[in-house]
């Protein structure tokens, strides 16, 4: 009978984008990226912390595949995103997509990687932060199941905003595993067609 982590590798086909462990060699680009992203953004030196020190985190990073490029090039970072494994919660604690390659799924290709991830590593729930006027990423929570729990009054330190604590229900439970393999699903498609459409436009 195939595993929990057999039936998720046997769920996704071949796509044109590659999630993969981050090393350490990628934290100066992931540095550099997050400083685009984020208005309070990590350094370096959190990133290779984490990935030294801290056998409780996981973070993974988001390039292009192979497949759209000759194997001699350099594949940049699209994204990256990470979670703290407490106990039996993981909690994300960062996820971002380059400004000029969002609206393409790839937000959600890294939440379902984590994810999956996650129950991988024992996991029972997924929790987050999202700042309060963060609409565009709480409703692509939401549609992977996150749901508002509380708020923490002040928590982002450049302009006082709130955050949203958002959590999930038990994502080993059948129901919930039902609806990420919709969803992905769903995903899967997408995000062939836009990377085939970027192609048209370029070439």
């Amino acid at each position: 009978m195939p595993t929990l982590t057999g039936r998720l590798a046997m769920e996704q086909p071949l796509l044109p984008y590659v999630v993969e462990d981050m090393s350490l060699a990628d934290v100066k680009a992931v540095a550099a990226l997050e400083k685009l992203i984020f208005p309070l953004p990590w350094s370096a030196r959190a990133f290779e912390y984490e990935l030294r020190h801290n056998p409780m985190a996981y973070f993974a990073v988001l390039r292009a595949s192979t497949l759209q490029h000759d194997a001699t090039e350099s594949l940049p970072i699209l994204g990256y995103a990470g979670f703290w494994l407490i106990v039996d919660e993981a909690h994300i604690c960062t996820l971002g997509v380059h400004p000029a390659w969002r609206g393409r799924g790839l937000g959600e290709l890294l939440l379902a990687h984590l994810i999956d991830r996650a129950i991988q590593r024992g996991a029972v729930v997924a929790t987050l932060e999202v700042r309060a006027s963060n609409a565009a990423a709480q409703s692509m929570y939401r549609k992977y199941g996150f749901v508002p729990a509380g708020l923490r009054r002040r928590y982002y330190s450049d302009n006082n905003e709130d955050a949203v604590i958002m959590t999930t229900e038990v994502i080993t439970s059948a129901s919930y595993q039902r609806r990420l393999s919709a969803l992905k699903a769903s995903l899967w498609p997408k995000l062939g067609r836009d990377a085939q459409a970027s192609a048209g436009e370029s070439s």
